[in-house]
């Protein structure tokens, strides 16, 4: 029977972080969970409306606390940022939730040095990046959530098209979690079979380029379409987050697509971004190389190029 030890702190109260904590709870996947914000009391709220759920599923310890109660934290996760209001420029958000990454990343480390941390407000590539840089860490114990839930919105679209279960589709999106985030369609297949004869066999009568084009732009504009009717998306991104906390409490050593620090990527060094990676105790064990087509290649240092020009705007 294992032990669980794991203790798990919350930067950021807020819907994704909350959903977030609701998924762990209901996967067990952590004996204690800490929740801190700026606003106690919605962290105190929160906690004790988790922990009146314990008796009914797993035994996990949820409760609030300041940076001195997330001591000895295995995972750290970071949800804390604005997001964009009326008439913001990208640049202002950037640069916002950048101080508060500054002002984060030190009480952290503070009290829990030895953690593996998850950044997952936006834009996290350049966030990522920044917590790299403040903390001083092993790049690889700095992660950030990535193009993971691109992916799995890929994944779901694409099932409409095969009449297979989800986990028979093998399709990704790297680069930027953002506008320059592009499909990596060279690699994808349905049950092993490349998704161009996959195509062949299901849907016969399709434009198969302009068919996978019209998925993509609906994976783009997800996030915006679900926005729109709801104001904000969380379980998605909660549930992303719960899958790279698992691989990393578990030491499952999954392959995810996650923001990680490159060099000598196919060239391109010194910047965050997605790509496949080895996900275990310590964070990012292993960076894994993806052979592009040239159209990909073309989109991977684009959005290389496109991140990089904002990490040297706000002067990292």
């Amino acid at each position: 029977m294992e032990t669980l030890s794991r203790k798990v702190s919350i930067v950021g109260c807020g819907n994704v972080g909350m959903r977030y904590a609701y998924s762990m709870v209901i996967k067990g996947l952590a004996r204690e969970l800490c929740l801190v914000d700026l606003h106690k009391e919605i962290a105190e709220g929160e906690a004790m409306d988790l922990a009146d759920g314990g008796p009914l599923l797993s035994s996990v310890d949820v409760y609030p606390g300041d940076y001195q109660d997330t001591a000895n934290s295995e995972l750290v996760i970071i949800t804390a940022g604005s997001g964009r209001k009326p008439g913001q420029s990208r640049m202002d958000l950037v640069k916002g939730n950048v101080e508060i990454i500054k002002s984060v990343i030190p009480k952290v480390l503070k009290y829990s040095p030895n953690a593996v941390i998850l950044v997952v407000s936006n834009p996290v590539d350049i966030l990522s990046y920044a917590a790299y840089k403040i903390s001083g860490k092993p790049s690889g114990e700095i992660i950030g959530s990535g193009t993971l839930l691109d992916t799995t919105r890929l994944v779901n679209l694409l099932k409409g098209l095969f009449d297979v279960n989800l986990r028979s589709i093998y399709a990704q999106v790297l680069g930027e979690h953002g506008e320059t985030a592009f499909p990596v369609w060279s690699k994808a297949t349905v049950g092993g079979v490349p998704l161009e004869d996959a195509f062949k066999a299901f849907n016969h009568n399709v434009d198969y380029k302009a068919e996978l084009e019209r998925i993509f732009q609906e994976v783009k504009n997800r996030g915006k379409e679900i926005i729109k009717r709801k104001g904000e998306t969380s379980y998605g991104i909660g549930l992303s987050m719960t899958r790279i906390s698992k691989a990393v409490l578990k030491n499952e050593k999954s392959v995810l697509p996650v923001s990680v620090l490159l060099e000598d990527y196919h060239g391109v060094s010194d910047v965050y971004l997605s790509v496949p990676a080895i996900v275990g105790k310590k964070g990012i064990e292993k960076v894994l190389k993806v052979r592009f087509n040239d159209e990909e290649m073309k989109a991977f240092r684009h959005s290389a190029a496109e991140v990089k020009k904002v990490i040297k705007e706000i002067g990292f």
